[in-house]
């Protein structure tokens, strides 16, 4: 999924325009499936269009960290394949890409950057074994609304260790949802380690002056 679902009430707190008003109100996982699968066709040009420029960011950030070969990677929450096919332009092979929403996964899976994709919620346990990925991005998935921050104890178990998390948040609504407690309560049951942080940037250049995000990478253990 993309990071532009939240709750309407919650967008308006947060400062956000009502542009993307048609995901904001939706309530649950069966709603956003439907959502994005009615936003799919126009998703990247709408998201293009306002500047969005966090797949390709998170694409440069993510290769500093992991080298080529290192294995295979989970792109989770891969809606449209913006993340997937930066990765495969820089030159990693073995992504698998795991979607809420059919209709963007199929978008996804006609790039031909996938070694596999499925359809997948992210509050639910992932369908892979413990310690198989060599690292998981979550771009995009974790902002109001979106993937609970339980799906973090997800990443790290099919993780394998010395592996890498990387994720973007909202900087915006980073404590406010919770997600900053749990980031924090891995650290402190020392299942994971925080290796960077991009600093604090807008996600949209030419659209939600107010929304800002950050890139994290950990470090399983």
């Amino acid at each position: 999924m993309s990071d532009c679902k939240a709750i309407l009430g919650e967008a308006k707190m947060s400062g956000e325009t009502e542009g993307l008003g048609h995901v904001y109100d939706v309530d649950g996982s069966e709603a956003a499936q439907n959502a994005y699968n009615d936003w799919a066709a126009s998703y990247d040009a709408d998201n293009v269009g306002k500047g969005y420029r966090i797949p390709w960011l998170a694409a440069a950030f993510f290769a500093r960290h992991v080298p080529l070969g290192s294995g295979p990677i989970l792109d989770a929450g891969c809606g449209t394949g913006l993340v997937g096919e930066a990765l495969s332009i820089l030159g990693y092979d073995n992504v698998v890409g795991a979607d809420l929403s059919p209709k963007m996964l199929k978008l996804a899976s006609s790039l031909g950057v996938y070694e596999r994709h499925y359809m997948h919620d992210l509050a639910e346990p992932l369908p892979e074994t413990d310690d198989y990925f060599a690292a998981v991005a979550c771009i995009g998935s974790l902002g109001p609304g979106h993937a609970p921050a339980s799906c973090l104890a997800e990443f790290i178990r099919v993780t394998r260790p010395g592996g890498k998390v990387i994720l973007n948040v909202r900087h915006d609504t980073y404590e406010e949802q919770g997600l900053k407690a749990v980031v924090e309560s891995h650290k402190t049951s020392k299942q994971w380690m925080q290796v960077a942080a991009s600093p604090v940037f807008r996600p949209f250049l030419l659209a939600e002056p107010n929304v800002t995000a950050q890139l994290q990478v950990y470090a399983v253990l």
